[in-house]
Formats: structure tokens, sequence, C-alpha cells
């Protein structure tokens, strides 16, 4: 097993700079989301969009500025544990060879009608299994 079994590159944007010139803190937000967008369609064959899930905990430590420059940041993703209904994923944000940020989220598989949790499909399990 390795920490981080998926990765995905995301292109640095003009868009996600500050003031100050780097990448501002809320965009590393964008960036696991993206990353998670594509960890849902190329490994369990779903598109977020299309299930029930929320995010319900993020953290994130920042370790180095990403600049334009960088042009691009590689996120690299790891299930750290899977729950009945919930998945903790860890990330590392990287700008060439830097770690410029880590991150953990929580996301829980919820019932859109009920309200409250519901387990995670079975298949969804098994490939997120596979893959630590």
């Amino acid at each position: 097993m390795t920490d981080f079994e998926y990765e995905t590159e995301l292109q640095v944007r003009f868009r996600d700079l500050d003031a100050m010139g780097h990448v501002n803190n809320a965009v590393y937000a964008t960036y696991l989301e993206q990353a998670r967008v594509d960890y849902y369609a190329d490994v369990l064959g779903v598109g977020l969009d299309d299930i029930d899930t929320v995010l319900v905990n993020l953290e994130i430590d920042y370790r180095h500025e990403v600049v334009l420059d960088d042009e691009a940041v590689t996120i690299a993703m790891g299930v750290r544990s899977i729950g009945e209904s919930s998945v903790v994923v860890g990330y590392e944000v990287r700008a060439g060879d830097r770690v410029a940020a880590t991150a953990e989220t929580t996301q829980v598989y919820v019932d859109p009608d009920e309200g409250g949790s519901r387990p995670l499909p079975e298949a969804w399990v098994e490939k997120m299994e596979s893959l630590r």
C-alpha cells in the first residue's frame, strides 16, 4: 500500500492567484474538490454530481506557496479509512517537487429523501479497498 493511490494534475490558472501573486488559500479546497471529481469518475465510475455525498470535514495545512509559473499542481489522494457511510481521504498538493499543502477530508453518503447518512454502496467500497 502506498500513501497515495491516485493522482491527478490541475492547471494553475491566473484566476487562482490573490493580490500577493500566489494561489489563494481558498483555492486549495477547489483543487481538492476537483481531485475528488476525477477520483470518483476514474476509480468508481460515477460523477461526483450524480451521487449524494456531503463534505463534513476539511483540514488543510499549507507548506509552500504555489505561483502561476508552477503551471500545474498534482493532487495525490489516498483513502485513509472507510466507514459504513463515510470516507476519509488524505491529500498532498504538489507543485513540481515541492509539497505545497497536505489535507484531509471526510465525506458522508447521505439519503436525500430521508435525511441522514446511508451505507456506502458495496461496489464503491470494494473498488476503494482494492487500491489501498
